[in-house]
């Protein structure tokens, strides 16, 4: 069992702690098999009462997924350690999206990629005044995953394109606005509400028994603008529909879609379309496993985690450089069956 995850099985309770700080809890392929392991073990346990899901200590729930692993893998063996670890990370986002018992993440930090996998299955997503939530993988070439395309297509409006394409961060009180979060309380408060929880208190009674009223959500404020302008079904339709608004907002919107990696805003709007002919959960992250089995070997993704990672000078060299160069053959490829390496399965219990 890996030590960056501390796991606690009292009475009728499963408590699981991320414990990585130094790395905002960024998950490894082996945090996600502890945290697989340890749900798959009392699944089946009439008496577990609640799953509570939260951070040991610092100021990240999850900032995402090992990606400086994945580029290492996608340069030096041709990707299939970084397949190993999507396989793992996606067979537990599966795992806790189809799980009986209430689960209940404390999203009390940065919530990014792979944290936004971990939180967003669970039945009661608790926010706080130091969530920060986002999906920013247009910034190192990679695309939304870890069940993204299941969940944005279905947030208000055109939020979940407006998400994807800028990689906009939320607050607290704008993941409640947006469903993201399912309740709302001050970080001061979490440790009670875990307390009740973990004393056999029912987990939905507790979290709106403590739940506090947020400041308003910047992102309403925006909502009209954001289904307007992100509204199109093509990034070149939302690039043209900002560039013709001629508000600071839209500006500023701009530059952020500018700056994104083209293809992963491409493969973005592919996916929401794709998550419509998707029936379950499992068949949709079939469909990221595909993508993702692709995106990584490309020359974006290593230049992206270059950028914003290792030499920081976040100044990457995109190609192709601009969406309409992004051809639809290069699309069809990336959601094509059948990848190197095989298609993803959910756990064998599941499936």
């Amino acid at each position: 069992m890996t030590q960056d995850v501390n796991i606690h099985a009292h009475d009728a309770i499963l408590h699981i702690s991320l414990n990585r700080p130094k790395a905002l809890h960024a998950l490894t392929q082996d945090m996600c098999e502890a945290l697989s392991e340890a749900l798959l073990r009392v699944r089946e346990d009439e008496k577990l009462h609640a799953v509570i899901l939260d951070h040991a200590e610092g100021r990240g729930f999850c900032a995402g997924g090992d990606v400086a692993m994945v580029r290492k893998s996608a340069l030096e063996d041709d990707g299939k350690a970084g397949r190993a670890f999507f396989h793992a990370e996606y067979r537990l986002n599966h795992l806790m999206f189809t799980y009986d018992t209430p689960i209940v993440a404390f999203m009390d930090g940065v919530t990014m990629g792979g944290g936004v996998g971990i939180s967003q299955p669970c039945e009661f997503r608790v926010a706080t005044e130091n969530t920060m939530f986002a999906m920013p993988e247009g910034n190192i070439g990679l695309f939304p995953d870890v069940g993204a395309s299941w969940y944005l297509p279905r947030l208000p409006g055109a939020t979940g394109k407006f998400l994807a394409l800028t990689a906009a961060r939320l607050d607290g009180a704008e993941c409640l606005w947006a469903g993201l979060a399912t309740h709302y309380l001050k970080s001061e408060d979490t440790a009670e509400a875990k307390a009740r929880i973990a004393a056999g208190e029912d987990p939905s009674a507790v979290l709106t028994d403590m739940s506090s009223t947020p400041p308003p959500a910047r992102i309403a404020e925006n909502s009209d603008k954001i289904n307007l302008l992100f509204g199109p079904d093509t990034v070149e339709g939302i690039i043209e529909a900002l560039e013709n608004s001629g508000t600071e907002w839209a500006e500023k919107e701009l530059k952020a879609v500018k700056a994104k990696c083209p293809t992963t805003s491409k493969v973005a709007l592919r996916q929401f379309a794709e998550n419509a002919h998707c029936k379950t959960f499992a068949e949709n992250m079939v469909m990221e496993y595909r993508v993702a089995s692709r995106m990584m070997l490309r020359h974006d993704f290593a230049e992206g985690v270059r950028a914003v990672l290792i030499d920081k000078d976040g100044n990457p060299a995109w190609d192709p450089a601009k969406p309409e160069d992004v051809h639809e053959a290069l699309i069809e490829g990336i959601f094509a069956e059948d990848p190197d390496g095989g298609e993803w399965t959910p756990f064998p219990k599941l499936s």
